[in-house]
């Protein structure tokens, strides 16, 4: 099937001339590359996270095989579930999913289902594929949505990721969606963001998880962050920097009640 571009036009530009404007307005020309393991990355409109986002895509290689972790906001379909075939559109075009990796990720976590219809109505992955297309236009797919695990689950689709890039021996780029607190004050967001990047830093998934659950943290994707750390650990991540951290109140100027925003970079 082809899912295609939902949000376009109304969380980002709607045409290709526009929206290749903002992504080099985002997206810093000059900024020194790395070959990571993983990043997180926000998934707000663009006018709100556009410029976090675009400086963590910045800052690492992206190889043509991406595997995007989001968040099921609206709690359709499977609480994991993999788009395991076709194509997603956005005003640049369409990214083909790998279908052979969906097919041995399957196999190696039984845990997921092939169920696009968690995918349909969800924003999150959406606004993560013209960063990728942008960076290269040849990338390829595997789009994850996931609703609430246990961090034992979390762990067995991260392991299992790990596996099914190894066994591919090429290079992937494992992304997890996500925003920070939401409807905070600044001040309480950023205390209660501080703790839930430094877990992410430490490369603490479970610290992670558990820290978000203890402190009631608003961070709508833990669970695909949390998943994606594993991930990440098991194919050898040392180090994780974060490249920015913002808030919406630094863009509306209203900070009563803010959404955060994180990108960082693990390797």
């Amino acid at each position: 099937m082809l899912r295609k571009a939902r949000f376009a036009g109304d969380w980002y530009p709607g045409d290709p001339v526009s929206l290749r404007a903002a992504l080099q307005r985002f997206v810093p020309a000059d900024a020194p590359q790395v070959q990571a393991l993983g990043i997180v990355s926000p998934h707000a409109g663009y006018v709100y996270s556009g410029a976090v986002a675009g400086q963590t895509y910045a800052r690492v290689h992206v190889p043509a095989l991406a595997v995007v972790a989001c968040v099921n906001h609206r709690g359709i379909g499977a609480r994991a579930a993999l788009m395991a075939s076709g194509s997603w559109e956005t005003p640049l075009g369409k990214v083909p999913v790998d279908e052979r990796f969906c097919t041995i990720l399957l196999e190696n976590c039984p845990l997921l289902a092939d169920d696009a219809s968690a995918h349909l109505m969800e924003h999150s992955l959406e606004l993560q594929l013209p960063f990728l297309q942008y960076r290269n236009p040849g990338i390829r797919l595997v789009p994850v949505c996931l609703q609430q695990l246990s961090f034992a689950e979390c762990d067995e689709l991260g392991r299992a990721i790990a596996k099914t890039v190894r066994a591919g021996r090429e290079q992937a780029l494992l992304v997890a969606s996500t925003d920070l607190s939401h409807f905070e004050s600044q001040e309480v967001a950023r205390e209660l963001d501080r703790q839930a990047i430094e877990a992410i830093l430490a490369l603490d998934p479970k610290g992670l998880y558990n820290v978000v659950g203890r402190k009631r943290i608003s961070m709508c994707g833990v669970i695909p962050t949390t998943t994606i750390l594993s991930a990440c650990l098991e194919l050898g991540a040392r180090r994780a920097e974060l490249v920015r951290y913002a808030t919406s109140g630094d863009v509306s100027g209203d900070f009563s009640s803010v959404v955060g925003y994180a990108g960082i970079v693990i390797q």
